[in-house]
């Protein structure tokens, strides 16, 4: 691909940027107005990135002359499409082809594949359940559902990194991928897969984007009509494209440069899927021509929220988020006994938000998995308050919901004129046949309460319409449904959001809830690589950055069964203020404790420590150093170290001696003791722990207990087997015992 400037496009930025820019902040303004070249924006969380892209793109149709069908905008989910075409539309700029990857490939199929294949398209599935489990049947495999899913995983990210079954075993070992099943076996599956998808006469969702880029590449007409109708091209959400997305994009591109991308490399978080920023931060390699600008401005969330996401991913110099809100509360760190615990304070604090104001819309409970949803579920409908999970069934395919659209289609048909004037009104008496009514219920079920939510949202719809176009009338209400259903677009409902960090990316309330950051869970426990641990450091990062106001950060010392023997998330060993005399706040990394607590949760989710409610939610006394513990100094320079590098044992400039063989050796044998105890890995030894061992090499007992991360319950635990591994012994198997 040419880096060289295209002279159609190449037009100067103009000397006197139109009213469309007036209103953007200087950085904003240059990304803008910069030339119809390669252009790359790196937008940090709250910067106004999709208030750029739109201008920038007005201004190019209503300043610059170009014609709105020429632009193509791409992203990532059906929302973030529908509030590009939403925005342009209200800024005037209708026309503009904003899509996802995968509806504009399935857009250009449909149109195309009938001349170059001479017959219809194969059908679209958009589950590859089906055909994974018949193509295990033809191997004689019988994976559970949990199996199914996680293998089905590993073909879609094959298919998204350009990786075909004959390549799969050797592609996965390169790239560290761990499963529980022999990548050969997988590899044969997803061989399989692919016949018996070919031989059904469908094609899956990666398909559409390969097919796509095959028939640009190899049928010149396709290009040169594609190339010609697409002039110009916008990717937003660039640090998530994988290999096959940028094929697509280099295809609809050709020898041309008018792309503009835009993205965050500190919001990588779909790299097990195949995602990668190294595109977006390769960019200006590729087009050395191209304009390079940094949004920094945040202008959605407080000094306090945006300095803790600044420090956990350690932003460098000219990188780091400059908050333009006012101020506001300083974090809320909570230490609870129990993860019921953890729940109930959680929904306690909700309920004050409520009452104090804020919408229960505008509150979010986010967590690393879903299994974690249950608890906050149960919790937060017994305190009455309505919820939503997002990533359960779809808004426009509930039932309430299906039924009121049938009602509102059949009232736009009928002769009836015997209706209220207003739109708003007009849509409440259509819904009140299903016995709907405009006041808040103050009793029901959670089921009833959703329900009236869920039509209460589609109220809302209709008095937002009424309020931009007071002469919209029913007609106008149900095309806006339509559009909102084509494309996934749902309302806004009423209630408490609880969702996945994944899930949560590109959103952002008032108020959020960051729950379970223990170690095991952020990080999860199957992510060791460094890359690995580093993802999951920016999933936090992500939640962090979803809070406008208030930011919560809780975690649990005991699961179900009491044992108090989990860690908060080691992410947040720099973040916790510190109390003189005491160590991090919390009680520090393996105490279970509530000496140093910032806010401790007691048996029933009462704010404070046991015998000391009500005391939650401080941020701790004074910020200066640990005191009361002796401090730990880098091995080789003997520097006073804190943090990450205090758990290792060394400075990070510092060079280090790791036996690999010997690390190797005391990873088997965690591995092989924490199956028989029946506990998490990371419980019996850190990896940093493990790393200090196999640098140092300790040969006594005196020599082990002065590594990080080794107290007395360690050493007398586990000491003498680690001693028999440096030594170069086989060391006994434990005997069953419960958590340390």
């Amino acid at each position: 691909m040419s880096g060289s400037p295209a002279p159609a496009a190449r037009a100067a930025a103009s000397p006197a940027a139109g009213h469309l820019l007036a209103e953007l902040d200087p950085e904003q303004r240059a990304a803008a107005d910069a030339p119809l070249g390669p252009i790359c924006i790196l937008a940090g969380a709250g910067t106004g990135k999709t208030r750029t892209i739109t201008h920038r793109i007005a201004h190019m149709v209503v300043d610059r002359g170009v014609g709105s069908g020429q632009i193509l905008a791409v992203s990532f989910t059906t929302r973030a499409a529908g509030e590009l075409r939403g925005r342009l539309r209200a800024m005037g700029v209708p026309g503009v082809q904003a899509r996802t990857f995968h509806s504009a490939a399935l857009r250009q199929l449909q149109h195309f594949w009938p001349a170059v294949a001479g017959g219809p398209l194969p059908r679209p599935e958009s589950s590859k359940i089906p055909n994974m489990m018949r193509a295990a049947g033809r191997l004689r495999l019988r994976p559970d559902r949990a199996e199914l899913r996680d293998l089905t995983a590993e073909v879609e990210w094959a298919k998204a990194s350009l990786v075909a079954p004959g390549d799969y075993a050797r592609m996965a070992a390169a790239s560290g991928r761990e499963t529980a099943t022999p990548a050969e076996a997988i590899a044969r599956l997803y061989a399989a897969y692919e016949e018996v998808k070919w031989e059904a006469g469908v094609v899956d969702m990666e398909d559409l984007l390969l097919l796509t880029a095959a028939m640009i590449e190899e049928h010149g007409f396709v290009a040169t009509e594609i190339r010609a109708r697409y002039r110009h091209l916008v990717v937003d959400e660039y640090q998530d494209v994988n290999a096959l997305q940028q094929r697509v994009l280099e295809a609809w591109l050709g020898e041309r440069d008018s792309l503009c991308v835009v993205g965050d490399p500190h919001q990588t978080i779909y790299s097990f899927a195949g995602a990668t920023p190294r595109y977006l931060l390769d960019f200006p390699r590729r087009y050395p021509d191209a304009a390079v600008i940094r949004l920094v401005r945040d202008y959605r969330s407080t000094p306090q929220v945006v300095g803790l996401a600044n420090r956990l991913v350690q932003a460098a110099p000219g990188t780091r988020l400059v908050a333009a809100a006012p101020d506001g509360p300083p974090p809320v760190w909570l230490e609870c006994d129990s993860e019921a615990d953890e729940a109930a304070a959680v929904a306690s604090r909700i309920r004050a938000l409520i009452a104090r104001g804020t919408p229960a819309s505008r509150i979010a409970v986010l967590y690393r998995i879903n299994a974690q949803s249950e608890a906050y579920e149960a919790e937060i409908g017994a305190a009455g308050i309505a919820y939503l999970v997002r990533g359960g069934e779809k808004f426009f395919a509930r039932t309430e919901v299906v039924a009121a659209l049938r009602l509102l289609r059949a009232a736009l048909r009928s002769a009836d004129t015997d209706r209220p004037d207003g739109l708003a009104d007009t849509v409440a008496d259509i819904l009140s046949a299903l016995n709907w009514r405009a006041d808040r219920p103050s009793a029901g079920s959670g089921a009833e309460r959703e329900q009236w939510e869920n039509l209460a949202a589609l109220h809302r719809l209709a008095a937002d319409l009424a309020a931009r176009s007071p002469q919209a009338g029913l007609a106008e209400f149900v095309a806006e449904l339509g559009d909102r259903v084509t494309h996934e677009h749902q309302p806004t409902v009423e209630g408490v959001t609880l969702s996945t960090l994944h899930a949560a990316k590109g959103l952002e309330w008032d108020a959020v809830f960051l729950v379970g950051l223990a170690d095991g869970t952020l990080p999860l426990v199957h992510a060791k690589t460094a890359e690995q641990i580093a993802e999951e450091r920016r999933l936090l990062y992500v939640g962090v950055t979803r809070a406008r106001t208030h930011l919560i950060l809780s975690w649990a010392l005991a699961r179900a069964d009491g044992r108090r023997s989990r860690c908060p998330s080691r992410f947040l060993d720099d973040l916790r203020p510190v109390r003189r005399g005491l160590g991090p706040a919390a009680g520090g990394r393996g105490g279970a404790g509530s000496a140093g607590t910032t806010g401790s949760a007691g048996t029933k989710g009462a704010a404070g420590t046991k015998g000391q409610r009500g005391a939650a939610g401080g941020t701790g006394a004074g910020d200066g150093p640990s005191r009361g513990r002796s401090a730990v100094r880098c091995r080789v320079c003997g520097r006073a170290l804190t943090g990450a590098q205090a758990r290792v044992g060394r400075c990070d400039g510092c060079p280090g001696d790791v036996d690999g063989a010997l690390y190797e050796r005391l990873r088997a044998w965690r591995a092989s003791t924490a199956r028989e105890l029946h506990m998490p890995v990371f419980v019996i030894l850190t990896d940093a722990s493990l790393q200090a061992i196999a640098e140092c090499r300790p040969h006594s007992v005196a020599e082990l207990v002065q590594l990080p991360g080794i107290g007395q319950v360690k050493l007398d635990r586990y000491g003498q087997a680690v001693l028999d591994l440096v030594a170069g012994r086989t060391p006994p198997a434990m005997p069953a015992r419960g958590l340390p």
